[in-house]
Parts: structure tokens; sequence; C-alpha cells
């Protein structure tokens, strides 16, 4: 059997994202999500208000991202 290679079309001429790409985003932004639940509990304990919206920001910036994948 052999490869006709005329018919051979890649990801970068379909605009289409290479898997590894597409995990890479996911994580970054699951990591997003995470770190900003952390800071979120973290600021509760010490009572910062400031800290408890930086990372409710953050967690939802993450959810937003994983939203548009």
């Amino acid at each position: 059997m052999e490869i006709e290679r005329d018919k051979i079309v890649t990801q970068e001429e379909t605009g289409e994202l290479p898997e590894i790409d597409q995990v890479e985003e996911r994580v970054e932004a699951e990591m997003k999500r995470i770190e900003g639940r952390a800071k979120e509990g973290v600021a509760q304990g010490l009572q910062d208000k400031e800290l408890e919206r930086e990372g409710q920001q953050l967690q939802a910036e993450g959810e937003r991202e994983l939203e548009e994948q």
C-alpha cells in the first residue's frame, strides 16, 4: 500500500491546532481555576478582601477559558 502524497493535508493547511497545543491551553486554564480557588480560600482565612477578589477573578478567567475551548 502506497501513500498518495498529493492527498495529504497538514494541520497547518486546515488551520487546526495540534493536539498538544489544545491540551496545553486546557491545563493552563485549569491551573488558573485551581490557583484562584486557593487564593480565595487563603484570603478568607486571612480576611483579606482584595486577595479574595483576585482569587475569584482568576478562577472566573480560568472557567471562561475552559468554556471557550
